[in-house]
């Protein structure tokens, strides 16, 4: 049991590490990854700001036009004082709102790119959102797939769960020659048994070369 346990954190492990160096290449934006986020959304959250702050101006001009109470309270027989402090107030609820969704729509738009069920994902954050604070974001940015990368050997793009590029065979979880455990291939040492991986490549390099010759 304890065994079957060691080999499945070994194997998590070795999961997050090649996530963590291929997650490396990505260097992502933060101007970049805004642009994931829907436009329509943008707009849409926009135009609902817009409609909530004209109602909210209306009803306290309707409310100092018919000697009626304006809101907030504090501020009766000073329209125009009301009437900036309940923009404020809106402004403040609809920020935090819109924040949420934005987030909702880039990590449906994140998911979906990275070849992930997008449609669970997203339900997920919500869920957790606001019960648990931002526990859904969290768990979203640590598990999430690295996006598909070049193909070290023709460049094409390939799925970050590939084992071989659909292209060229080119096998994208090589292995340490020496122990036979999965390397990165960004390793120029075997992180396990320190082997030189750079000297493995170029004695392969050399018989394939002789071979062909």
């Amino acid at each position: 049991m304890s065994t079957t346990g060691q080999g499945i954190s070994g194997s998590w492990n070795e999961r997050m590490r090649l996530i963590r160096l291929r997650r490396k290449k990505e260097r992502p934006r933060f101007w970049e990854e805004l642009r994931i986020v829907p436009k329509w959304l943008v707009w849409l959250l926009l135009s609902l700001f817009i409609v909530a702050q004209i109602v909210g101006l209306l009803v306290n001009l309707s409310g100092a036009a018919n000697n009626g109470e304006l809101w907030p309270t504090d501020f009766n027989g000073h329209p125009v004082i009301a009437s900036l402090a309940l923009a404020g107030v809106i402004t403040g609820v609809a920020v935090p709102v819109a924040a949420l969704f934005l987030a909702l729509g880039y990590i449906y738009r994140d998911a979906k790119r990275r070849d992930m069920h997008a449609g669970l994902w997203t339900l997920l954050v919500l869920i957790l959102s606001p019960a648990y604070l931002l526990i859904g974001f969290i768990i979203y940015f640590l598990v999430r797939e690295p996006l598909p990368y070049p193909c070290p050997r023709c460049g094409n793009l390939a799925g970050a769960r590939f084992n071989f590029c659909p292209n060229c065979k080119c096998n994208l979880h090589p292995s340490c020659p020496n122990c036979k455990r999965e390397i990165a291939e960004t390793d120029k040492f075997c992180p396990y048994c320190a082997a030189d991986l750079l000297a493995s490549k170029g004695g392969a390099s050399q018989e394939q070369f002789s071979g062909q010759a």
